[in-house]
């Protein structure tokens, strides 16, 4: 008996071992570990946070911190580098890159302000914060490529749910910031050098491209997961709200961090219970009937590889391969891979890339102005908070928003991704001229439209190119893609909506004759500070939602067709709904 007591128990702990490592090499922890990269890769997103501090310590004025905070955007989104990296390098070096970058740079920042080291030039800290921000795109390649690869047949789903992990990222990390720092925005950027780097670092070698299984229950797990997220989006909306009309003690932010991380561990229950009937599924198979086999004679056997081996030579092309030059202009159907160059040159991608710089371009002007735009409208600055804080939330709505519904609109009624993301710019439009011609509270529901489309855009932007292009180059053309990104803003917000602003509050010091100085700042008070300019910003997202209505014409037949249809016959199917009697009688 205690042999065999023996036996079983070390059997039990071969079985837990195997269960275990099954589960960190499974798909849905992967999707998993995605998503808690995700949710610290928006660092970028905190930058007001810690902003004043840099500006008080090293003794800024405003210019030189908008200088920092355009090299910050352009790091944060000229991710070229890291896509071309991927794709000669595995995904785990891409991300141990990344992963030493993020340390690098946000930690050199908080050595200058805290006075550790001495006083950096204002090009060094450009650098540093270039670097940081830059490190954000090497969390994306690897994990958000990797989960896209993964699950191709749910990209949409997929990207709605990582890009809103992002979204939601800075609100967690403010959250784990207060409770482990207290209200020291340095500490801030301390946490944000190390946190991101140390989470890459841990599952480094977890995030990786596998082959693609289909499962018949695959879009209700992921419902599972946008549950999860929901319950953490809608508690740090109800906690950032209590935050700013309650005094917080540490013990309570201590609590409410506590109970952000039990909501962002949620998703790793739901990996591994489905991982668990996988395994379950596996052990099973591990019983196969017996087979009979007939051996062949050697001669048999000898002939035929004979004969494989002539048809093989016979199949090879007699001619050489073309250069990827001599290609740009002979470009395959819509759907296949294409080049890199092919892509960027297609009239796809440049009627894309319009309607991105157009789009985006406005909505983040309109989101990085906000602030002042209450500020001119009179609001009080708990309000003008709060502005900030929808726009966050109901970007991370967007995100799983149009993930998840343009993809049922898709797969089932055949609608073109591109048409959704029409409407979003209308929506957006909507959201301008609420600024341009505001009446009392209007600045709520803009603030609301312009945050939730803001978000909307980008997970539309990444799967219309995984679809239209292919996913054999897909870690550099994603990130080629969002370059028009901060090129819209830089035209929008620094040569339009800001020499608009500086030159109306001119006027209104002209006119009153008492200068409206906030520091070495003009500012502009009243209803048409921002009137012109989000007039033009109105006018450019439309012509950016006809230039995306152009894409749907021309990608309608494309859209009609099965696109996942080489994905489906190519993936392994697994069935997880079939009880177990009927797999062995099978």
């Amino acid at each position: 008996m205690g042999e065999s007591q023996i036996s079983s128990s070390g059997n039990g702990r071969r079985g837990m071992c195997s269960f275990l490592l099954h589960v960190i090499r499974g798909r849905w922890f992967m999707v998993f570990a995605s998503f808690l990269i995700m949710a610290g890769a928006g660092a970028t997103y905190l930058f007001g946070t810690y902003s004043k501090s840099i500006k008080s310590t090293l003794g800024y004025d405003q210019s030189t911190l908008n200088l920092l905070g355009f090299f910050k955007d352009l790091g944060a989104n000229v991710g070229v580098f890291s896509g071309l990296l991927a794709e000669v390098t595995p995904t785990w070096f891409v991300l141990l890159v990344g992963s030493a970058m993020n340390f690098a740079g946000y930690f050199m920042i908080w050595l200058a302000v805290t006075n550790k080291i001495a006083k950096p030039k204002v090009w060094h800290m450009c650098i540093y914060i270039c670097v940081g921000a830059n490190s954000q795109n090497f969390a994306n390649t690897g994990a958000l490529v990797t989960c896209v690869k993964n699950f191709p047949e749910s990209r949409g789903v997929m990207l709605g749910l990582l890009k809103g992990f992002v979204g939601l990222s800075g609100a967690v990390m403010t959250q784990l910031y207060f409770a482990i720092y207290g209200n020291d925005s340095k500490s801030l950027i301390l946490l944000i050098a190390w946190l991101p780097a140390a989470i890459s670092v841990i599952f480094v070698f977890t995030i990786q491209t596998m082959k693609v299984v289909r499962q018949p229950n695959e879009l209700k797990i992921f419902y599972n997961f946008l549950y999860a997220s929901i319950a953490l989006a809608v508690f740090l909306m109800v906690m950032i709200i209590i935050q700013r009309r309650f005094a917080f003690s540490h013990t309570a932010y201590a609590g409410s961090a506590t109970a952000v991380c039990v909501l962002l561990f949620l998703p790793l229950f739901i990996a591994i219970w489905e991982d668990h009937k996988l395994w379950k599924l596996k052990q099973e198979v591990l019983q196969p009937p017996v087979a009979v086999t007939v051996e062949k004679p050697t001669q048999a056997i000898e002939n035929e590889s004979q004969q494989v081996s002539l048809e093989k030579e016979t199949e090879k092309p007699t001619t050489p391969t073309p250069s990827c030059f001599s290609n740009i202009f002979n470009k395959p159907p819509r759907g296949e891979d294409y080049t890199i160059l092919q892509a960027l040159l297609s009239t796809d991608m440049l009627i894309l890339f319009l309607a991105t710089l157009c789009g985006l371009g406005s909505s983040l002007t309109a989101v990085d102005n906000l602030g002042q735009i209450g500020e001119s409208l009179g609001y009080p600055a708990i309000t003008v908070s709060s502005f900030v804080s929808l726009v966050s939330i109901w970007n991370y709505f967007g995100r799983v928003f149009s993930g998840f519904v343009s993809e049922i609109l898709l797969q089932k009624y055949k609608v073109p991704r591109p048409l959704m993301m029409t409407f979003v710019l209308f929506l957006s439009c909507i959201g301008h001229l609420l600024v341009a011609f505001p009446v009392p509270g209007s600045v709520y529901v803009a603030s609301i439209i312009i945050g939730f489309s803001f978000g909307a855009q980008l997970p539309l932007v990444f799967a219309i190119i995984s679809e239209l292009f292919g996913l054999k180059y897909y870690s550099t053309l994603f990130n080629c893609g969002q370059i028009a990104s901060p090129l819209g803003s830089y035209i929008l917000n620094v040569k339009i909506t800001g020499m608009l602003y500086d030159r109306k509050a001119e006027e209104h010091l002209k006119t009153s004759g008492q200068p409206l100085m906030k520091g070495k700042e003009l500012v502009c008070i009243g209803s048409d500070c921002y009137k012109l300019a989000f007039i033009i910003l109105a006018a450019v997202t439309f012509f950016g939602a006809l230039s995306a209505l152009i894409l749907v014409m021309r990608t309608r037949e494309f859209y009609k067709g099965d696109i996942y249809k080489k994905f489906r016959e190519d993936a392994v199917t697994i069935e997880t709904e079939l009880p177990s009697s009927s797999l062995r009688q099978k």
